[in-house]
């Protein structure tokens, strides 16, 4: 059996790390939209999309508190970290892909509205994340387990 290498192993500084990492990349989000739109938005906290990528912050400090627990060269980091790379790469690039078609299909609606047609609703447009985004999600989720679990 895999035993932690620290010995304060403490599970629930992981989980608390792991969610502050969510939060924090979440509220950064309101703040961030907040100073560009000019406006404030609390559905921002639980929005997909956006500056810094939430996915990537929870996924990347679950993958280093797992490290920091078990250690670098262990299955359950491979594990965390194989999680972590899967999900980034989907928010950076399938999720990013659906958004533009997304922005394709609401120009088309915006076209057949100005034109008389009956509208459908809007899809959403802000579903993934440029690789920056995903770069300093992954950030924030490595400095919070680091600073929480390390």
């Amino acid at each position: 059996m895999v035993t932690p290498l620290t010995p304060q192993f403490a599970p629930g500084k992981a989980f608390f790390a792991v969610f502050l990492s969510w939060f924090l990349a979440q509220a950064l989000k309101v703040i961030l939209g907040g100073t560009q739109k000019k406006k404030f938005d609390f559905r921002w906290l639980f929005d997909t999309g956006g500056m810094p990528s939430a996915h990537s912050a929870t996924v990347s400090s679950l993958a280093t508190a797992t490290g920091l627990y078990y250690g670098f060269n262990t299955i359950p980091f491979l594990l965390a970290l194989i999680l972590c790379l899967i999900t980034m790469f989907d928010a950076a690039g399938v999720r990013r892909h659906f958004g533009r078609q997304a922005t394709l299909l609401n120009q088309m609606l915006d076209d057949f509205y100005s034109k008389g047609a009956v509208p459908e609703k809007k899809m959403k447009e802000l579903l993934g994340h440029t690789p920056f985004e995903v770069f300093a999600g992954a950030l924030v989720g490595i400095l919070v387990a680091v600073i929480f679990c390390g």
